[in-house]
């Protein structure tokens, strides 16, 4: 090569060299602490959890270089202002029930839970094995955040209640706490729901404000104190089969932490997740025992409140589809359920019905 050709060559090569350095993306360097906002209380049980774990799956999985602090609900912003805070970039990441946010698009109860929708099985296996993940992407980028599930309680029970219900008819007028979808489904059958912050149930039970309300399971339920202000308890519930929990953090934010930092929110986002269910498992059972004991009165639902919550679930969702991102969440999901429950009721559903018989008669 002469010196005219290589001149010519090492210019375009440095030319291009400078091209690749301006589109590289630029990471902030050093230690960065980044601000969670939550809509939980502090410490309340299972929810608080989830956000401590989160917190510190990703201060060690970044060697201390990303420390979250969390400030829960009211220390920074109200419970269900955290989406705002985030978006606007007043804070940094949120926690919370992503179905808290349905007023900014109704997709987003998907990643919490949907009546009549996915178990908390089947909601990792569309979250991780199929879609989910990335149609929880595709929604959070339409409003600045980066999104990932970091929690899950399990199936939710179907609410405390002051007085026994035995009708579709009964829930008519009850002021009732929901949020979500699920509680846009109980409207359609008479009831004034109400959505508040999980802090403020106990006092709006105690004051008359609320009827009934759901909140979790037996354990955190307990925690709150709803025993001590409603006799009835319905352990099954049609709105909640297997609530996540989500963290989402400014997208701006997400992109200037490196892909090792990225990478280590993802990852401890969903080792949250895994841990918050086996944590709600291990303990609803004793705290039901617990409950029982104490004197709450554990009630199902008939039949027919059952056809009738799925009518209204049914039509709930299908008003909705005229979203093209909502029909295309939902219709991913519903196929995801489908298949899953699919396998999940000739193996797990079969076996689980089959060994309580056989112990049983032992």
């Amino acid at each position: 090569m002469d010196r005219r050709s290589f001149l010519k060559a090492s210019t375009a090569g440095g030319a291009a060299a400078a091209a690749s350095a301006l589109a590289a993306p630029v990471y902030a360097q050093g230690k960065r602490t980044l601000t969670m906002v939550t809509t939980w209380p502090r410490g309340l049980a299972g929810v608080w959890d989830s956000v401590e774990r989160v917190a510190n799956n990703v201060t060690a999985l970044t060697d201390g270089q990303i420390t979250i602090e969390a400030k829960a609900a009211g220390e920074l912003v109200g419970a269900l202002e955290v989406f705002d805070a985030v978006t606007a970039g007043q804070a940094d990441i949120y926690h919370g029930a992503d179905y808290y946010f349905v007023g900014q698009h109704p997709g987003f109860a998907y990643f919490t839970a949907v009546p009549f929708g996915m178990t908390a099985p089947e909601m990792m296996t569309w979250y991780y094995g199929g879609e989910g993940m990335k149609l929880h992407h595709e929604l959070g980028e339409v409003f600045g955040l980066r999104s990932f599930i970091a929690g899950q309680t399990g199936a939710q029970g179907g609410g405390w209640y002051r007085k026994e219900v035995n009708s579709a008819d009964d829930f008519k007028g009850l002021k009732f706490r929901m949020p979500g979808l699920g509680g846009q489904a109980l409207s359609k059958l008479g009831a004034s729901v109400q959505n508040i912050p999980g802090g403020e149930i106990y006092q709006a039970l105690s004051s008359g404000a609320l009827d009934a309300t759901e909140w979790i399971g037996p354990w955190s339920d307990e925690k709150l104190g709803l025993q001590e202000v409603c006799d009835f308890y319905y352990p099954a519930g049609f709105h909640e089969p297997g609530a996540a929990l989500s963290v989402a953090c400014n997208l701006e934010v997400f992109n200037s932490l490196t892909p090792a930092q990225q990478k280590a929110i993802e990852v401890a986002s969903g080792e949250a997740h895994q841990a918050n269910y086996a944590q709600f498992i291990h303990n609803n059972g004793p705290a039901l025992e617990r409950l029982v004991s104490g004197g709450t009165q554990v009630r199902t639902f008939a039949d027919d409140i059952w056809n009738a919550f799925g009518k209204a679930s049914v039509e709930l969702l299908n008003e909705y589809t005229s979203d093209d991102l909502f029909k295309k969440i939902h219709e991913s999901a519903q196929a995801s359920m489908k298949a899953s429950s699919g396998w999940l009721n000739v193996s797990d559903s079969a076996y689980a019905a089959q060994r309580n018989r056989v112990l049983a008669s032992m």
